[in-house]
C-alpha cells in the first residue's frame, strides 16, 4: 500500500515539474534558456573539478609496473603474443637464425631456488 502511494506521489511531482517547465518555456523563454545553460555549466564545472582532483591524480603505481613486467615475461616464456609487443619487419633467413640464437643465450637466471629442508632426519625416522 505504501509503495503504490509513494509511486503515485512521485509521478504527480514529475508531472507538475513538466507542466512548470513547459509553462516557463512559453512565457519566459530567455530566462528558461539561461537557467538551463547555467545548470549545464555548473554541472560541467563540478564534474571537471571532481575529475581533476580525484580521478586524474591516480597514477599507476609500482604494482602495475610489476604486473606489466610479469605479463611480458610470461608472454616470452610461453611464446604468446601480447598487445604491447610489436612485430619487427621480416629479416632474411640468416639474420633470423642469428637473432634466435642470441636470444636463447641471453636467457636470464631463474628466480626459483631449492630449499633443502630436513630430508635426512625424516628418512632416519621412517627406517626405525
Amino acid at each position: 500500500m505504501l509503495r503504490t502511494f509513494f509511486s503515485k506521489f512521485v509521478y504527480i511531482i514529475i508531472g507538475l515539474a513538466l507542466v512548470g517547465l513547459i509553462a516557463q518555456l512559453f512565457t519566459n523563454t530567455s530566462g528558461f534558456l539561461k537557467s538551463i545553460f547555467l545548470t549545464i555549466g555548473i554541472a560541467a564545472a563540478l564534474s571537471l573539478v571532481v575529475y581533476f582532483l580525484f580521478l586524474k591524480t591516480r597514477k599507476p603505481g609500482n604494482e602495475m609496473k610489476k604486473y606489466r613486467k610479469a605479463v611480458k615475461q610470461s608472454a616470452r616464456k610461453y611464446k604468446t603474443k601480447t598487445p604491447e609487443i610489436k612485430k619487427k619487419p621480416q629479416l632474411n633467413r640468416l639474420k633470423q637464425t642469428q637473432v634466435k640464437k642470441r636470444n636463447k643465450s641471453r636467457k636470464g637466471p631463474s628466480h626459483l631456488r631449492v630449499i633443502d629442508g630436513n630430508k635426512s632426519k625424516r628418512n632416519k625416522r621412517m627406517s626405525n
